[in-house]
This record gives structure tokens, sequence and C-alpha cells, in this order.
């Protein structure tokens, strides 16, 4: 067989693999919500999202260690951040029967306007680092610190909202138990981390025959790959009804994302990972920023109104700054 044909093929079959596993976890998930009686906002935020962002961590420890490829890790966690909030336009394009921001709950600011920090963090620490201006406690970039300290302060404080937030409903009872809910749960997280451990080899061998850069396969191919979770079980969640779930789920595995990356830095023994990838990195981040910057002001504006009866503002300007960072990765690649 012709081997671009087969590692297509191979990137096809993982991407199926984790599509399946995560409409299941979305369901194990929501299930886990009914039983212990937490807000679907806060399971889409902690536990849904940690889980459907494990192919970026396991893909970005296989490929700063076995693949010994860091734009890859770098630009999947990145590429994924992007990807994530091109879904939140993508479900709002999708659902008819009212805006999602006008629908969703008042905590999804917080959780965004952490993302905006980290992210801008990140962009800043590319940029410092390719100018010899980020200091470094041995192989970690000082930036991974900084990034990991500001996740926990992240939250913490979200946890504390939450806690505030006595108006927030949980969701409908389910008719399975607690253990299976569970033990659902953790086959679906280990079929994820399977594939995520086979995806970034994928990724490589893509990049050298397809002549396409690591950075512009990891921002696109892997990082939608690693993204199937997010996508496939926010829609399992919108198709509950589950609105909260599915915003808190996006913007909890973008969190998560950003402090994959300083995980990675942590494994990758060659010195700051930042120092070893393509400063285009940064363009991704900042695409993010924006992005979510955007998402702020549509959850606090609430928009109700559509373009076109197609979609409200918010979101057109989410698809047009996921296809701006696109081209650039794309010309940049080449």
């Amino acid at each position: 067989m012709n081997p671009i044909v087969l590692i297509w093929l191979q990137f096809l079959v993982c991407v199926g693999v984790i599509g399946i596993a995560g409409v299941r976890l979305s369901r194990y998930g929501d299930a886990i919500a009914s039983l212990t009686g937490l807000s679907r906002g806060w399971i889409g935020l902690i536990l849904v999202a940690t889980v459907t962002s494990l192919p970026e961590l396991v893909t970005g420890l296989s490929a700063v260690t076995v693949a010994a490829a860091p734009d890859i890790a770098v630009g999947d966690a990145l590429g994924s951040c992007v990807f994530n909030l091109a879904i939140l336009a993508m479900i709002d394009v999708s659902y008819r029967k009212g805006s999602i921001y006008a629908l969703a709950g008042p905590g999804h600011v917080m959780s965004a306007g952490f993302g905006v920090i980290l992210l801008a963090g990140v962009g800043l620490a590319v940029l410092l680092t390719m100018q010899g201006m980020m200091p470094s406690f041995g192989h970690v970039s000082f930036a991974s610190v900084a990034i990991f300290v500001m996740y926990l302060v992240a939250m913490r404080a979200l946890y504390l909202t939450e806690q505030r937030n006595t108006s927030t409903i949980a969701a409908v009872q389910s008719g399975m138990t607690l253990k299976a809910a569970l033990m659902g749960y953790g086959v679906a997280s280990a079929v994820i981390v399977g594939a995520g451990i086979w995806l970034p080899l994928i990724g490589v061998e893509l990049a050298r025959l397809m002549g396409w850069s690591n950075s512009f396969v990891g921002t696109l191919f892997v990082a939608f790959a690693t993204s199937v979770p997010e996508l496939a079980t926010t829609w399992g969640a919108i198709r509950i009804g589950a609105i909260d779930m599915a915003i808190g789920n996006l913007l909890g595995s973008n969190l998560f994302d950003v402090l994959i990356l300083a995980i990675d830095d942590f494994a990758y023994l060659q010195g700051p990972i930042y120092a070893h990838v393509s400063p285009v990195h940064a363009v991704s981040a900042i695409s993010a920023c924006l992005m979510s910057g955007a998402v702020i002001v549509a959850l606090v504006y609430r928009p109700v109104s559509r373009v076109w009866h197609i979609a409200s503002w918010a979101s057109i300007s989410l698809l047009a700054l996921y296809l701006l960072n696109a081209a650039i990765q794309f010309l940049h690649g080449q």
C-alpha cells in the first residue's frame, strides 16, 4: 500500500477511536453529575474537560520523549485551544433553540478570563524565549512554573465561585449507577489515552511524507485529532440539553491544555521547550486570546439575534479567527 495512503488511514482510525470514546465520555460525565449532585458546568469544567484533554497530555509527553518533536507538542496544545473555541462557534450554529451565549450560566466568564491570562502568558513565553529574555530553572522555563501556579489559582477561584453559585442547576437524574458511570468513565479514558500515545508518531510520519513542518501538522492535524473528544462530548452534551457542560468542557479543556505545555516543558530534558519550537506558535496563542475575549464579551452581552439567521456575531468572529490562524500556520509550514 502507498505509504501516504497508509498514514492517512492510520490518522483516520485514530480520530475515529478517540471520537467514539469521547461520545461515551459525555454520557458518563452527565451521569456522574446527576449521581453526585454536582452541576453540569462544574463536571464539564473539571471532570470531563480533564479527560477530554488527556489526548493532548499523552500526545505531548509522547512527542517530547518518544518522538523528540517539541513543535508537535506545543502545536497540539495551542492548536487544540484554538479549535476548541471554534467548536463553540459550531455548536452555536447548530443549536437552534437560542443563542448558547444567552442560555449559558455566568460562571463561564471567569474560566474564559483565566484562559486569556494563561494563553497570553504562553505567547509571551515564546516571544521572550526567542529573544533570550526568559529565565529558566535548569531545563524548565520560568514561564512553565508561572503557568502551573496560575492554573492552581484558577482552579481554586473557579471552585469557590461554584460553591457560591447556589442557583446552578444539577443534571437530571440518570438510570445509571455511580459504579457503572465511574467504570464506563475509566474505560473511555483508557481508550483515549491509548490513542493519544499513538497519535504523535502518526503526526511525525505525516509531516515527513507530506513535506510539511511539525508545527503545521501539530497545530492543525494533531490538534484536530486530539480535540475530537471535545467535539464529540460537546455534541453529546448539546444533544441532551447540557449547554453548561458543553461550554464548561471547552473552556476547561483550554485551561488544562495550557497546563499541559508546562508539563511538557518539565518532561523535555533538552532545555526550555519554548527555545526549541517555532515562533509561529505565538500566533496560535494570540489567536486563542482574541477568541477567548470574544467569548467573554458574548457571555456578558448575551446576544440573541443571529447574523443572516446563521450564528451570532461572536461565533462568526471565532470562525474567522480560527481560519486566519490556520492560514498563517499553513503558509509558515510550506
